[in-house]
């Protein structure tokens, strides 16, 4: 079917969800910011011009509910439907659940696929898959075994504008979004913080206490100084002129750039109310800013759907913080052009069952999601549908590979690209490589 129209969070699987702290002005595991730019150049396999492309992702992590957001069924049985009722959306016989209202208004501009499925219903093999395109084996938990699309992206086109970072995750990394076999020099830079805290602010671009920009200008010269010793040495003239990555490493830091892209306190009040003031309506702002200065890949966590109990009670509490917020962004970027630019996507790693439990809540259902993509030049429209009772697909059935290559086709990246894994062996970026036709 196709209808076409022009805070830390606690998961049922008991594992924990704060991030690593990786702030300040060394990076991950060690590694200073000029050593992860150098990793970063060495590793980089792209070699083309780029055009402008970037990806909004938004982990809705947990698993939403395909029947309180964009698949309802009013005509279900109640132990199905569910309390909540539907909404008329501004294309004539699309409904959407109650708690989608500002969506509704702008459902002309989204792309909604309810027919997505896969085959597990954990949370951890189901985001792996979701954000890697292979299932997690083995115990949960842990790093990714396969890298997440937002890490193939950074090493494959790196940032668009040079002196920002490729790939952002908001507030914090998701839960499988790592960089596995490509290397630390790919994992997300963080911001950690929240961006509706009004003290919000990116440690990571901070200078350390006791380093002035005198004395950072001091480090420039003496690495400067070094280097030139070391290609005097360097007969064969193998060593570049100047290291470019920690020239970079300072640009970020004590450049313009990168800090003004972060500062979402320079945008009006008037915007920042329109996405709302909690956490998930300022990330989404947060992450339009930084795609509109050159940010390439960004994720939002927007965590908190795992309902098994009392479901209404937390649907009515977080359902419209995200459906205001990612409403605002996709209108937002309607509005400033950028909706062939920039793509946007939320999907979670399943949905929910059909039948509500005992508790009041939906238990883990990867037999169907429902999953939104809006922008990227994609044409709009309600894609497949699913069984009168919300079981499975009847219609169209796609996988969340399928969503992921779409994302690697805005970037004109081919997923039959190999990287070699811990083994040595090469493995694809994804071994299911169909797009979702109907968008294009």
């Amino acid at each position: 079917m196709l209808t076409l129209y022009g805070e830390q969070a606690s998961f049922c699987d008991g594992l924990p969800r704060r991030s690593f702290l990786r702030a300040g002005f060394l990076g991950a595991a060690g590694l200073s910011l000029a050593e992860v730019l150098r990793l970063r150049a060495t590793a980089s396999e792209s070699g083309a011009p780029l055009r402008k492309t970037s990806v909004i992702f938004v982990e809705l992590a947990g698993g939403p509910t395909q029947f309180e957001t964009y698949d309802p069924k009013p005509k279900a049985p109640i132990e199905y439907r569910g309390e909540f009722g539907v909404v008329q959306t501004n294309v004539p016989g699309v409904l959407f659940s109650e708690l989608m209202v500002e969506q509704s208004k702008i459902a002309d501009k989204l792309a909604i696929i309810r027919s997505v499925h896969h085959r597990h219903n954990s949370h951890d093999p189901s985001s792996h898959l979701s954000q890697t395109g292979y299932y997690k084996t083995g115990k949960k938990g842990g790093p990714n075994q396969s890298p997440c699309f937002g890490s193939a992206v950074a090493k494959l086109r790196g940032p668009n504008v040079p002196s920002l970072p490729a790939y952002v995750a908001v507030p914090s990394i998701m839960r499988n979004g790592q960089a596995a076999y490509l290397g630390q020099a790919f994992r997300p830079f963080e911001t950690i913080s929240d961006p509706n805290d009004a003290k919000f602010e990116v440690r990571n671009l901070q200078l350390a206490k006791n380093i002035s920009l005198d004395r950072l200008g001091d480090r420039r010269e003496l690495l400067s100084t070094l280097d030139a010793r070391q290609r005097i040495r360097d007969l064969d003239g193998a060593s570049d002129a100047v290291d470019d990555f920690s020239q970079q490493a300072f640009d970020l830091v004590n450049g313009s750039n990168a800090r003004e892209a972060f500062d979402i306190a320079k945008e009006p009040e008037a915007v920042r109310d329109r996405y709302g003031r909690n956490t998930v309506g300022q990330s989404m702002l947060l992450a339009r800013r930084l795609v509109e200065a050159g940010v390439t890949c960004v994720t939002v966590r927007c965590t908190g759907w795992d309902d098994h109990n009392k479901m209404a009670k937390g649907l009515k509490e977080r359902g419209p913080n995200y459906d205001r917020g990612i409403a605002m962004l996709v209108e937002d970027l309607y509005d400033r052009g950028l909706e062939k630019d920039v793509l946007v996507v939320a999907m979670g790693e399943f949905g929910r069952t059909p039948r509500i439990n005992k508790n009041a809540g939906r238990d883990h259902w990867g037999a169907l999601m429902s999953v939104l993509l809006a922008g990227g030049g994609l044409q709009p429209g309600i894609i497949g549908a699913s069984t009168p009772k919300g079981e499975v697909p009847a219609d169209a059935p796609y996988r969340p590979e399928n969503i992921l290559a779409m994302i690697y086709r805005h970037f004109g990246i081919d997923p039959a690209h190999t990287f070699n894994d811990f083994s040595g062996r090469p493995r694809y970026l994804l071994e299911e490589r169909e797009i979702v036709r109907e968008l294009v």
